[in-house]
């Protein structure tokens, strides 16, 4: 596969349309991780173009994301891999190996050492540095959303809405492409 750079902003109505289908986040800690995440940002903050990803406290992703600073996305821009989505998005990284669970290839990114998702389902590549991290306090959100996003009486393992917080990374992408195949 080939890596056609693009302007990430070109792309933001794919992107932030793709978080409804699911993009995968992936970390290079320990192993290499991917996450499905549902909720992100793009924007430009201090300058940078970046993207924020949300991640709650007990979740492999985070201690991954801790120990490295840094983060790949793989972004869908047709249809999401429904086999892959459901082995990265309810399965921890603590107890399986992801990319042999969902046969994924592997190879390396232009500029971090998080490997990206070689994927004709996930083509669109951001590479990102994190700049900053902030767990949210949840008292200052509306009490409908702390209700039906952080429920306490529901505790970190639950895949879906739990009692922890988010952590917030906002990560610089240093990269960004598109996975063509070669001709």
């Amino acid at each position: 596969m080939t890596r056609e750079k693009i302007n990430v902003f070109d792309y933001a109505k794919e992107i932030t349309a793709s978080l409804r289908k699911g993009a995968l986040l992936n970390t290079n800690g320990d192993k290499f991780n991917s996450m499905v995440i549902g909720w992100g940002h793009l924007g430009v903050i201090w300058g940078k173009e970046t993207f924020a990803v949300y991640v709650r406290e007990n979740r492999y992703t985070k201690a991954q994301l801790d120990k490295t600073g840094e983060f790949s996305l793989n972004i869908p821009l047709g249809k999401a891999d429904p086999g892959i989505a459901r082995i990265c998005g309810s399965q921890s990284g603590h107890n399986i190996d992801k990319a042999k669970e969902a046969g994924l290839t592997l190879i390396p990114a232009e500029t971090i050492d998080t490997p990206v998702i070689e994927s004709k389902a996930y083509p669109l590549v951001l590479e990102c540095r994190v700049l900053y991290q902030q767990k949210q306090d949840i008292s200052l959100l509306p009490e409908n959303m702390q209700k039906a996003m952080y429920p306490q009486d529901v505790d970190g393992t639950c895949p879906m809405a739990n009692r922890d917080a988010h952590t917030a990374y906002i990560g610089e992408i240093v990269s960004a492409y598109i996975l063509k195949d070669e001709a």
